[in-house]
């Protein structure tokens, strides 16, 4: 049976269609994808029917409506699902947006900084990781993600390097019962249907919905 999996997706700077087209190039993989793009309802959804969330947009409700889904008052909602065992898969532009909320922050583990304008950027696996078995470095044009790291046992598995400098790009943490894994790529869809990214996206789901 695939694993229900909720992709939480489209911002301003990162449309929907992006996220949509990069999980689907996955294939028969293991997982069947439902899109939200509008997250005004997400208190209302029926968490027990998701192994995995996929988190792929900034904090906005949409493209359209800017204000905020998650909120100082709402963020322990959504990470109490996390915490009983929820899978969290965080790309991009899920980094953006939740530096005030420190639960969110928490989660995640740190917070989007900033980037420079889009430039190549290489990725480079760490070995013997498991989020990185059959990925080898890999050159892409993207924005360069700048973070601040906040958990120190946070294990990172990727980095990504520019002529701006070197950063974490990848990293797992425990929250409760829940698995969070985070990946700083992917503004362009290129990036998604990269081989490479395509095989950490694998990597990424399955090692947060526990099947490795």
């Amino acid at each position: 049976m695939n694993i229900r999996t909720l992709v939480l997706c489209d911002d301003l700077w990162h449309p929907g269609a992006i996220a949509r087209r990069g999980l689907k190039a996955l294939g028969d993989c293991g997982f069947d994808f439902e899109f939200l793009k509008n997250n005004a309802d997400w208190p209302v959804l029926d968490w027990r029917k998701f192994q995995l969330v996929v988190l792929a947009k900034s904090n906005v409700v949409s493209a359209k409506k800017k204000r905020a889904w998650l909120t100082k008052d709402s963020e322990k909602v959504f990470c109490d699902h996390i915490r009983r065992g929820t899978g969290l898969v965080v790309i991009h532009s899920g980094t953006a947006d939740y530096a005030e909320l420190p639960v969110m922050r928490g989660v995640i583990g740190g917070a989007f900084l900033r980037h420079p304008p889009q430039c190549p950027v290489t990725i480079e696996p760490k070995p013997r990781r498991p989020l990185t078995k059959s990925v080898t470095p890999f050159m892409v044009q993207d924005e360069h993600y700048f973070m601040k790291l906040d958990d120190a046992r946070a294990k990172i598995f990727l980095q990504s390097r520019s002529e701006h400098g070197v950063q974490p790009a990848g990293w797992t943490r425990i929250e409760g019962k829940g698995r969070v894994c985070v990946l700083t790529p992917g503004h362009n869809v290129e990036v998604w249907l990269h081989p490479m990214f395509q095989t950490l996206l694998l990597n990424a789901l399955r090692w947060a919905a526990k099947i490795d």
